[in-house]
């Protein structure tokens, strides 16, 4: 029990010496309430805070909010992000399912997307033989489907409201989730129709090229927001 008294009393000095001889620096302080939904807060110190971030810390800065990232520069990288606080993770995407300028001899017009759903694959039709070939994650069995539909909306980091059918099949999904970085709808969504279908991007880039929805298209973040920024409301969809 003496030793451990003499122990804790020389901790304490050490910590006493160490106040004085510099100025204790506060924990990184917010500056304002995250300004739209989908915002999300710079990571915390990995010195925690606390008497060592006191001790030994930088001097500290504001901790600021980031907006969703429209675009990634690297397309093997990819985040998700589970508010408050972002986590970036690299996530290895199959070659087969990289962006490409490919040749294409389908009698599409140009701006016709095409889904190619069983080789998992969406086309964008330039004309003259040219298309842009995405990687896409397709329904999974039992949520396929094919037809022709028209895109009749489009959002950036869409909010996303489970349909009464996803409830039933999962009660425990939210009923209503704000767009941003943690939400599967990803940066962008092209709506299809009237129908409960969507071409989005999606947080979980792994799942690229398989059979994973209940009947929308998957795109990296990435991609999505390339398609989107191509095509406009009243463009034709032919998914096969």
């Amino acid at each position: 029990m003496r030793k451990r008294t003499v122990f804790l009393s020389c901790a304490a000095s050490i910590a006493s010496a160490a106040l004085l001889v510099a100025p204790a620096r506060a924990n990184p302080v917010i500056t304002a309430a995250p300004p739209a939904p989908g915002y999300y807060y710079q990571q915390q110190s990995p010195l925690g805070g606390g008497l060592i971030e006191a001790l030994v810390g930088d001097e500290p800065g504001a901790a600021r909010y980031a907006a969703p990232p429209a675009a990634y520069p690297n397309p093997r990288m990819q985040t998700a992000a589970y508010a408050p606080q972002s986590v970036e993770m690299e996530r290895a995407v199959d070659p087969r399912y990289m962006r490409a300028d490919v040749e294409y001899n389908g009698a599409e017009a140009p701006g016709t997307i095409v889904v190619d759903t069983p080789n998992k694959f969406l086309y964008l039709v330039h004309g003259r033989g040219h298309a842009t070939r995405y990687g896409i994650g397709v329904g999974r069995p039992g949520f396929e489907w094919s037809g022709v539909k028209t895109i009749s909306r489009k959002a950036e980091w869409p909010d996303w409201t489970p349909p009464a059918e996803m409830l039933a099949r999962r009660p425990d999904l939210p009923r209503h989730m704000a767009g941003g970085p943690a939400n599967p709808l990803g940066a962008r969504a092209l709506y299809l129709g009237s129908s409960l279908y969507r071409i989005h991007g999606t947080n979980e880039p792994h799942t690229i090229g398989q059979n994973v929805s209940s009947g929308c298209i998957r795109m990296m973040n990435d991609d999505v927001v390339d398609l989107y920024n191509r095509v406009g409301v009243g463009a034709r969809v032919v998914v096969r």
